[in-house]
């Protein structure tokens, strides 16, 4: 019983911090009404908790009886922290910039960039759950390296190097926050509390001793006003209107999916080698289910099989733990209580742990992989470092008062930047596209490194045949904002750079083929 106490605190923290990023993220970055948010977002985000947690503790249940074992640890299932970023980043957040410098009213533009969110997990959801049953043949056709190496791009920008600045921005929460969730999961040192909860309380403790917590009466009682009964509605004509989302971030959408499948039959492989093995198919079934649960409800953000089993075990965390996870934080969204936490949790006291992921993932990508295809993880990376860094850019260029009807973003922004060494043009050129670039060019280097030259021109032909279509690294300005530009030819002058790559690759390979004198 207490590992299961224990277990359930560590993990509805996790889940706790998600969801306040959910909500921070849906009001600052992309401007969701509270409605949306608490009336369709997190509702649906609850239900897919509670299906996915239960269902993984019915399924410990039965293994654990048929076995004659009482010491299961059902599997730990959560929130997707790198997809959370992703979809916000990558997908809803340009679909809404572009909306607006096309004209659109806030309105408009928010109701686009929802639908463009909800037909991205859905995507994820399917390929979850489709690839249940092509799961081993996917692990043998995509390296490893290049999988890792994407997704520890993402997390190192867009959650790692995002939170260390906020982590700075307010030292003394941030830093001590830090170094509490350092020695508890780095240093493995026991202590009184699980790690992340005495985390979050250090954390809550310094904020408001700071001053950093600041009760504006008018945002506590918007907040209060939240707090009701919320039964999510199925969305499915929102589902529907949002179809011609589709085939724009698919370049997003398939990548993570596969990341999110591969990743929880990792976390399987992790799980059985602490000693509880679970069917692959179901397992990886339950995922995508709950994925696609909370798509046709209303939210963006797909669920996951967490890293750390062996961890929840070893604490004896066994089968409640993960339904009572469920359960309460369900309630939670459907209560809309995550407002009111929200102002009495700052994101700042448990930032440390979502920093921690990042840290985890990235470390994963070097550790998991043959010491030999180091180069091609620190390769792959880079797409992804680089878009974070588009984004900082052009937000910058924003706060400085371009964007705007009378001064759009233009080509007349790029000398000035360029001057400066600030190579402004290959940064959006590199954001667009950035996951799937990740992974070719990982590839490629994998194949090279092991001699492959052909598999690794491929790669490259692929690629060049992305850009020609405009479908990797073609860009245009927006009033506001850089997308992608599709269209034939409209990527030309990548797709000639890619076909000069996959050139040197034959060479390389019919050099190889050549018998030495």
């Amino acid at each position: 019983m207490r590992g299961d106490l224990d277990g359930f605190l560590g993990l509805a923290l996790d889940n706790l911090i998600q969801i306040l990023l959910i909500v921070s993220l849906c009001r600052g970055v992309l401007g969701y009404p509270d409605d949306l948010i608490f009336g369709a977002i997190l509702p649906a985000t609850g239900i897919s908790l509670v299906v996915g947690n239960v269902a993984y503790a019915v399924q410990a249940h039965r293994l654990g009886r048929a076995e004659g074992r009482a010491d299961r640890t059902a599997l730990p299932y959560g929130i997707n922290t790198v997809s959370l970023f992703a979809y916000v980043f990558l997908v809803m957040l340009p679909v809404k910039l572009g909306a607006l410098g096309q004209g659109a009213d806030a309105a408009t533009a928010v109701r686009l960039s929802w639908q463009a969110g909800l037909i991205a997990c859905l995507g994820s959801g399917l390929i979850e759950a489709g690839g249940a049953f092509v799961v081993g043949g996917l692990r043998r056709w995509l390296p490893r390296a290049a999988l890792l190496a994407t997704l520890a791009g993402i997390a190192l920008g867009y959650i790692g190097l995002g939170f260390l600045l906020r982590t700075y921005a307010e030292p003394v929460v941030g830093l001590a926050v830090l170094a509490v969730i350092l020695v508890a999961y780095f240093g493995s040192v026991r202590l009184p509390l699980p790690g992340g909860l005495l985390a979050v309380l250090v954390g809550v403790a310094l904020a408001w001793s700071t001053g950093l917590i600041k009760i504006d009466p008018a945002t506590w009682q918007s907040n209060v006003s939240q707090v009701g009964l919320h039964l999510p509605v199925p969305q499915l004509g929102e589902l529907w209107a949002g179809r011609q989302q589709l085939l724009p971030w698919l370049g997003v959408t398939i990548p993570m999916g596969l990341f999110n499948l591969l990743g929880s039959l990792q976390n399987l492989e992790s799980a059985e080698s602490a000693g509880d093995a679970y069917p692959v198919r179901s397992s990886l079934l339950i995922n995508g289910l709950g994925t696609i649960t909370a798509a046709v409800l209303g939210s963006c953000f797909p669920t996951t099989i967490y890293i750390g089993h062996p961890g929840w075990k070893g604490m004896g965390a066994r089968i409640g733990y993960s339904w009572l996870n469920g359960v309460v934080m369900g309630l939670g969204c459907l209560l809309g209580l995550f407002g009111v936490l929200g102002q009495l949790i700052p994101i700042e006291a448990g930032m440390a742990i979502v920093l921690y992921i990042a840290l985890v993932i990235a470390a994963q990508a070097f550790q998991a992989t043959p010491s030999a295809h180091a180069p091609a993880v620190a390769l792959g990376l880079l797409p992804g470092l680089a878009g974070w860094g588009s984004l900082l850019l052009k937000a910058g260029l924003r706060a400085g008062g371009a964007g705007t009807p009378a001064q759009p973003f233009s080509a007349a922004l790029l000398p000035p930047l360029e001057q400066a060494d600030v190579w402004a043009s290959g940064a959006f050129a590199l954001e667009q596209g950035q996951i799937v670039a990740s992974m070719l060019l990982a590839s490629m280097l994998v194949f090279v490194i092991e001699q492959r030259f052909r598999a690794a021109a491929a790669c490259a032909l692929i690629a060049a045949a992305g850009s020609w279509v405009g479908l990797l690294h073609a860009w245009r300005f927006t009033a506001a904002d850089t997308v992608l530009d599709p269209g034939w030819g409209h990527g030309a002058s990548w797709a000639l750079g890619y076909g000069a790559m996959a050139l040197v690759f034959l060479l390389g390979w019919w050099g190889a083929r050549r018998p030495r004198s």
